[in-house]
C-alpha cells in the first residue's frame, strides 16, 4: 500500500487506545510486525494551549517501525493550529490520524470523537483544515465508527466527505456510538464505506486470531486490517496475520517463556520511559492480557492488580511458572 510518499509494508495496523497504546506497547507490537501503530489521542484544544501532558502523549524519542499521532477535536481551525504546534514543538511523525470514533462522554460531550459522525460536512471541514496545516507530503488518515445509532448511520455520508477533503485513508470501527464495545461488529456497513469511497480503508472490530483477519477483509473488501484489543498480551498476532496475508507458513505460537519475556520487557520500558510510580499502575492492566489463557488465569489477574513496584513482575512471574 501507498500513502503519498510512503510505502507501508503489509500486515495489520495497531489500533489507538486511550490509556493504553503508550511508546513501550507500540514498540512492541511494532517491532513484532504491526504496520504502523498510533498514539493514544491528544486533544487539539489542550495543543492550542500548550499543553504539556497531551503533547507527552505524541513524543516518542525512538519511535519503532512507521508511527501516527492521533489528534481528537470538533473545531477545524482548533485542528489546524494543533498541528502546526506539534511541528514547532519538533514531534517526528509519519502520519496523522484524526479521531472521530471515540464513544467516551467526555470525548463525545465536546462534539468530537463518535459525535462528529452526526455533522458530516463538519467531518469534512476537520479533514480539509489538517490537510492544508498538513501540506501534501504526510498521509493524513481518519478513524471512524459506521455511525452515532440505528437512526444515523452516516458512515458511508462521512467516508465521502473524508475523501473528497483530503483524507488518504480511513479506518472503520464496525460499531455505532451507541454500541460501544457489544459485540458482534457489522460488516456489511463496513463493506458499504469501502465501496463508497476509493482511498484505502481499513477495517477493525473484533480481530483476535489470523484467520479472523483474513475473513473480515473477505467479508469487507477491506485494504486491510486494524487490531486493537486484540493484540494486547499477543503481539505475535502481527507476524500472524502478516503471514497469513503473504500466504506464508505462519510462526509458531510463543512459548510461555517468550511470553513473560515480553511482559517484564514491556512494562520495564514503560518504567523506564514514565518512571516507576507513573508506570506501575498502568501497567496491571497491560500484564492481565498476557494471563489469558493460562491456567489459574483468575488468580493471576488479581496478582496484576497488585502490582506497585517493578519487582513486583517477577513475583507475578513466578506465580505463572508455579501454575502452568
Amino acid at each position: 500500500m501507498q500513502l503519498r510518499n510512503l510505502s507501508i509494508p503489509t500486515g495489520a495496523v495497531f489500533a489507538p487506545m486511550a490509556g493504553l497504546t503508550d511508546a513501550a506497547c507500540r514498540h512492541l507490537m511494532a517491532d513484532h510486525g504491526a504496520a504502523w501503530t498510533v498514539s493514544e489521542m491528544a486533544s487539539a484544544k489542550a495543543l492550542n494551549f500548550h499543553d504539556e501532558k497531551s503533547l507527552a502523549l505524541l513524543r516518542d524519542k525512538h519511535p519503532h517501525g512507521l508511527y501516527a499521532i492521533q489528534l481528537f477535536g470538533a473545531e477545524p481551525e482548533s485542528m489546524a493550529k494543533a498541528i502546526l504546534f506539534v511541528r514547532e514543538q519538533g514531534i517526528q511523525f509519519d502520519i496523522l490520524d484524526i479521531n472521530m470514533g471515540c464513544p467516551a462522554p467526555k470525548i463525545t460531550g465536546s462534539g468530537a470523537g463518535s459525535r462528529l459522525l452526526l455533522d458530516p460536512p463538519l467531518c469534512g471541514q476537520m479533514v480539509a483544515a489538517a490537510r492544508k496545516a498538513l501540506g501534501d507530503d504526510t498521509p493524513l488518515t481518519v478513524k471512524m465508527r459506521i455511525g452515532w445509532d440505528a437512526d444515523h448511520l452516516t458512515g458511508v455520508e462521512v467516508a465521502k466527505q473524508l475523501e473528497a477533503n483530503g483524507a488518504d485513508l480511513i479506518a472503520v470501527h464496525g460499531r455505532t456510538r451507541e454500541q460501544m464495545y457489544i459485540p458482534p461488529i457489522d460488516t456489511a456497513a463496513i463493506a458499504a464505506i469501502k465501496q463508497a469511497v476509493s482511498v484505502p480503508v481499513l477495517a477493525n472490530g473484533d480481530v483476535t486470531t489470523a484467520d479472523e483477519a483474513l475473513t473480515l477483509l473477505e467479508a469487507t473488501g477491506c485494504d486491510g486490517v486494524m487490531i486493537g484489543r486484540g493484540a494486547l498480551g499477543d503481539p505475535w498476532l502481527f507476524a500472524q496475520v502478516r503471514a497469513a496475508l503473504l500466504g506464508e507458513e505462519r510462526p509458531p505460537e510463543p512459548t510461555l517463556n517468550q511470553r513473560m519475556t515480553a511482559l517484564r520487557d514491556q512494562i520495564y520500558e514503560m518504567c523506564e520511559e514514565k518512571g516507576e510510580w507513573a508506570a506501575m499502575p498502568q501497567a496491571r492492566s497491560q500484564a492481565m492480557h498476557y494471563m489469558k489463557g493460562l491456567h489459574g488465569a483468575a488468580a493471576l489477574r488479581r496478582y496484576c492488580s497488585m502490582l506497585e513496584h517493578f519487582s513486583d513482575v517477577d513475583t507475578l512471574i513466578e506465580a505463572v511458572y508455579r501454575l502452568q
